[in-house]
């Protein structure tokens, strides 16, 4: 990973439940790993590993999906994009190194390479973004080159960016008097409005892609041809067997909830476990939020609460519908 980062103060944002958020953003985004695939059965190679149809995929726009084993229990879960003649994803750093291993295996019988990059990943964001990266960066659609990579509109003023070193700190030296900076945690809590699920050491291998809510988030092709876990991804999409979906809660906590960790239910004034954390946030004035994959039969007024705490959490609305 490139020292990049450690030239520059990217400190945390302090923010409360209610806060308004900066107009303008920059993240480091240091926690995520970029890794890019390069050769002429890229594509091909790709298609046959991950959940989503990537012949489809035109140049101007990202997909979310998935990398599943052969039970179609996932392994990460990522966002592709062209970049620099071949197809790049992101992940979280900390499941990166694994998920690759298993990515790997049968490219050998492909001509395809996959190379993690040291380039810079930044996020702008706030309501100024859009604004502010049209007017640095021409071209059309979602997904547009730079001179040293490529930037990437993940949802309305919200952009990810792999660059090179140089143009980074141009683009830091442009924006310094507009932009708030930030670090990763920001991009986190956004990610987690936004009701996007990510996977880490703790929790790959544990889920069927619709118990992440995937197949509504367009990350999962039920047309394309075959690929790993297909079978299984398929038979819980016709057969109806999955019984998982994953929601937003918030409550109050003195820490902020940890990808692995278990969410209980209450069960007739009982408590029990209801799920499990897929990844948190705590605002400084003692709310959290929570993405957590929880049976998908709950009643909507179900309360739940952190092990060994006593402050009762509930759903939030997703920023999606299920149906």
């Amino acid at each position: 990973m490139t020292n990049w980062y450690d030239m520059h103060s990217f400190p945390r944002l302090a923010l409360s439940s209610d806060s308004e958020l900066p107009p303008l953003s920059v993240i480091a985004l240091d926690t995520i790993t970029l890794v890019i695939a390069k050769g002429e059965d890229t594509i091909d190679y790709l298609q046959g590993q991950l959940t989503c149809d990537l012949v489809s995929m035109d140049k101007i726009n990202s997909t979310l999906s998935a990398h599943c084993d052969a039970k179609g229990m996932v392994w990460s879960t990522l966002r592709l994009f062209h970049h620099e003649g071949g197809i790049a994803f992101t992940q979280p750093t900390l499941i990166a190194e694994r998920q690759l291993t298993e990515l790997k295996k049968y490219a050998i019988f492909s001509k395809v390479s996959f190379e993690i990059s040291d380039q810079v990943l930044l996020g702008v964001v706030g309501n100024k973004a859009d604004q502010t990266m049209f007017s640095l960066y021409m071209g059309n659609g979602n997904v547009r080159a730079t001179q040293t990579g490529t930037v990437v509109r993940i949802e309305r003023n919200r952009w990810l960016l792999a660059i090179g070193a140089s143009e980074a700190g141009h683009l830091l030296d442009k924006l310094e008097k507009h932009a708030i900076l930030s670090d990763a945690a920001f991009w986190d809590l956004l990610e987690l409005r936004a009701a996007i699920p990510s996977l880490t050491d703790v929790t790959t291998n544990k889920f069927i892609p619709q118990s992440l809510n995937l197949q509504i988030l367009g990350a999962i092709s039920f047309k394309k041809g075959c690929y790993t876990g297909q079978e299984m991804i398929a038979r819980a999409k016709y057969r109806g067997i999955n019984k998982r979906t994953t929601y937003l809660l918030q409550g109050e906590a003195n820490f902020s909830p940890k990808a692995g960790g278990v969410m209980e239910r209450s069960v007739r004034g009982n408590w029990r476990s209801g799920g499990t954390i897929l990844s948190g946030y705590r605002f400084d004035d003692g709310q959290a939020l929570a993405l957590v994959v929880l049976p998908n039969n709950l009643n909507e007024d179900t309360q739940f609460r952190l092990v060994d705490t006593t402050a009762i959490w509930n759903k939030l609305p997703l920023p999606y519908s299920l149906t």
